[in-house]
């Protein structure tokens, strides 16, 4: 670190903290600091260091607080970073849902009509997409508010009419998390913002959901031409508020049913507390990093004993390669509304999860 910038930082530091002694090494300043409100402060510090590609750090031993400061340069993954990447996987997803809706439609038609299947793959493609859009916004404003740079979307396509035409969508972090307040408002931000679209989506979907006699359903079933799925509580709500979902009826899903149903799912996944998922950052912010392990082993028990196996063997492969969500601020607590916050989470988790038929009374 050249001399010139280490006194730039020496001052920043001083002007910031009361600084009791300064350890200096040839690529990096340890400072030793005594201030009650360090966090709010530190903040204000890592925030004009990061402009100046200073990577800085809050540190706790026996002997007290340090603020440890190195320089770092910036990852950049050179085919992410292309501004044309986000657009073609945003065309690719939505030519995928259109798809979907289209042979989806055509399929609730042959049981009762409920439209045209262009005009119904149109609306599923708005629905589904605008869950995702949604929820990622929700990240993208929370960053913002927290002054942290992030790439558009990256929409992730799937294979329709045989499985589900998309795999969701992502952002990337292009800046950095400086302690656990911020860790937890850009991750619960996400799936809060595309839960509320998802809940308008499933009365939409409800409403437009045509029902059958159990007799034919279980001919159906018979010749697999029809699967049994489970419903969060969320979605039975909205088939119940339109009267369907009766002991002898069976609902057909719409398109924009099924839209819901995944959003749903999305958001189910995404709240639990494991690995690099949305839930999973929360649970860092609130529990540290060895509870946040515990964590997600308990989440993938969750998902086996749901069935979803894929998933949880997704995630213990990709737990024990990926880095920790640390903070540069690990050791400032969680402010106490988020902690309570953490509970409303853990609830909304449980009504979006697509329990098995039989597990509530």
């Amino acid at each position: 670190m050249i001399e010139p910038l280490q006194e730039e930082i020496i001052s920043k530091v001083s002007s910031i903290f009361k600084v009791t002694d300064v350890i200096i090494n040839p690529e990096s300043l340890r400072f030793k600091v005594e201030d009650i409100d360090f966090k709010s402060k530190f903040v204000s510090l890592a925030r004009q260091l990061e402009f100046i590609d200073i990577l800085s750090s809050l540190e706790q031993d026996p002997n007290g607080i340090y603020v440890f400061v190195t320089s770092f340069e910036r990852k950049k993954r050179k085919w992410l970073s292309k501004s044309w990447i986000p657009r073609i996987l945003f065309a690719v997803t939505v030519t995928m849902v259109l798809i979907d809706g289209y042979f989806r439609t055509g399929f609730v038609n042959t049981l009762s009509f409920i439209g045209e299947p262009t005009q119904m793959s149109i609306l599923y493609a708005f629905s589904l997409i605008g869950i995702l859009g949604v929820h990622e916004s929700g990240h993208l404003i929370a960053a913002k508010k927290h002054k942290i740079k992030t790439s558009w979307p990256y929409f992730i396509p799937g294979v329709p009419v045989f499985g589900i035409p998309t795999f969701g969508a992502l952002i990337q972090s292009r800046g950095l998390t400086i302690n656990r307040d911020i860790l937890f408002d850009v991750a619960i931000a996400g799936p809060i913002a595309g839960l509320v679209i998802a809940i308008i989506v499933s009365m939409f979907g409800a409403y437009t959901s045509p029902e059958i006699d159990n007799v034919m359903a279980e001919e159906l079933f018979e010749k697999s031409q029809l699967t049994k799925m489970n419903l969060p509580i969320l979605m039975t709500a909205s088939l119940e508020i339109f009267g369907k979902g009766g002991d002898d009826t069976h609902v057909i899903m719409s398109p924009i049913m099924f839209a819901a149903w995944l959003g749903f799912l999305i958001t189910f996944l995404n709240l639990l507390p494991a690995w690099q998922l949305d839930g999973g950052h929360m649970a860092r912010a609130l529990f540290g990093r060895k509870w946040h392990q515990i964590a997600t082993y308990a989440s993938m028990g969750i998902l086996a004993l749901l069935g979803y196996w894929f998933m949880a063997l997704f995630i213990l492969v990709l737990s024990t390669r990926s880095q920790d969500a640390r903070p540069l601020d690990d050791i400032s607590p969680l402010s106490k509304n988020r902690k309570r916050m953490f509970i409303v989470i853990l609830v909304l988790g449980f009504l979006c999860a697509p329990l098995p038929s039989g597990i509530l009374p």
